[in-house]
């Protein structure tokens, strides 16, 4: 079996592996919670909300991305499989059915918000350990609190 050797010491390792597989299957789960929103959503601010929702899914799986790419560089092999993500995300399951466009906004708002939350505590708790990974949340972060700011400012809320 083959293994990727990383550059961290083992105790950093945990600590970092643990935050990108969080990071990982939140972020998994906010791009299928924002396309299944995405499907549904109707009103009259319906193209608006549509348009955002797809940059939502954009920005998530963009990060994705480049957060499992970084455990595969540490030698961790990260698991965005459905159950894997079903069984860890932190994220309310996404309503069933039509959504009205200011019930859309608010189920994003609550996702980004408790994605952000747990966003916040993983760069915090890497950043003491690993500045590049760190660097990694802050961008991700970054991202997410801009759309988090867009969708409250939609809905006056």
């Amino acid at each position: 079996m083959y293994a990727i050797k990383s550059t961290l010491p083992d105790t950093t390792l945990k600590i970092v592996g643990e935050a990108l597989q969080g990071a990982l299957v939140d972020l998994i789960d906010l791009s299928l919670v924002a396309k299944q929103t995405h499907w549904n959503v109707v009103g009259a601010r319906f193209r608006s909300v549509h348009l955002q929702l797809d940059e939502v899914v954009e920005t998530a799986r963009g990060h994705s991305d480049t957060v499992a790419e970084r455990a595969s560089a540490l030698g961790l092999s990260p698991d965005g499989r459905s159950a894997t993500v079903a069984s860890g995300t932190g994220i309310e399951k996404a309503p069933e059915g039509w959504q009205q466009d200011s019930q859309a906004i608010r189920t994003m708002v609550d996702a980004l918000g408790t994605v952000i939350a747990r966003m916040r505590e993983r760069m915090n708790e890497v950043g003491e350990v690993d500045s590049v990974t760190e660097d990694i949340f802050i961008d991700l972060l970054k991202d997410l609190e801009k759309h988090h700011w867009m969708f409250q400012a939609e809905n006056g809320s």
